[in-house]
């Protein structure tokens, strides 16, 4: 029983996790109006037939908060990269200079500001979504060992662990929002 017990909360502490993972990501891909390889993370580039990504084809760097140059390890992929950019929809239009790609940043508008905070909070309840998943799932589990024979304290000691394990997750959640709209917001 104790086993059950711990492989329930590891599993929600993974699931979980996995949550806040995806969340990282997500928020990466969001611009704040500064330079930032990690946007040009899920670019994925038709490298000789296969989807690659840009990162494993290039070198990406910021030489400056507004510009990022992305220097193909082979000149004949320049334009793929390039093509891969804008086919990525980041909002990115690279300029091909013969040597690299010059990505500049644009200044983000107050507007668009308040629409990337939009959807910085939308990822943030995609997320908590993620966590509240996992902790039905875990309670499911609970309810499945008291029909085999955990007792009730028992049963109301781990549901009270798991909605502590949550209620951290989801303020870790909030943590990494409200800092994602800082940046954001920052000028």
């Amino acid at each position: 029983m104790e086993e059950e017990i711990q492989l329930i909360l590891e599993e929600t502490n993974e699931m979980m996790t996995k949550s806040i993972s995806h969340l990282e990501k997500e928020l990466l891909k969001i611009t704040t109006g500064k330079a930032n390889p990690a946007m040009l993370q899920s670019v994925m580039v038709d490298y000789y037939g296969s989807k690659t990504p840009l990162s494993q084809v290039a070198n990406i760097s910021t030489p400056d908060p507004k510009t990022i140059t992305v220097q193909p390890w082979e000149k004949a992929m320049l334009e793929p990269c390039s093509t891969a950019i804008i086919y990525a929809n980041l909002g990115l239009n690279p300029q091909n200079n013969g040597e690299m790609l010059i990505i500049s940043i644009p200044i983000l508008t107050e507007e668009r500001r308040l629409d990337l905070v939009k959807i910085a909070k939308n990822e943030g309840e995609e997320a908590k979504i993620g966590i509240r998943n996992a902790r039905h799932h875990a309670l499911d589990q609970v309810k499945q060992l008291q029909k085999n024979g955990l007792s009730e304290d028992l049963a109301k000691d781990l549901e009270a662990e798991i909605q502590t394990i949550t209620n951290t997750f989801t303020k870790n959640i909030e943590g990494h929002v409200d800092k994602k709209d800082k940046d954001i917001m920052t000028i």
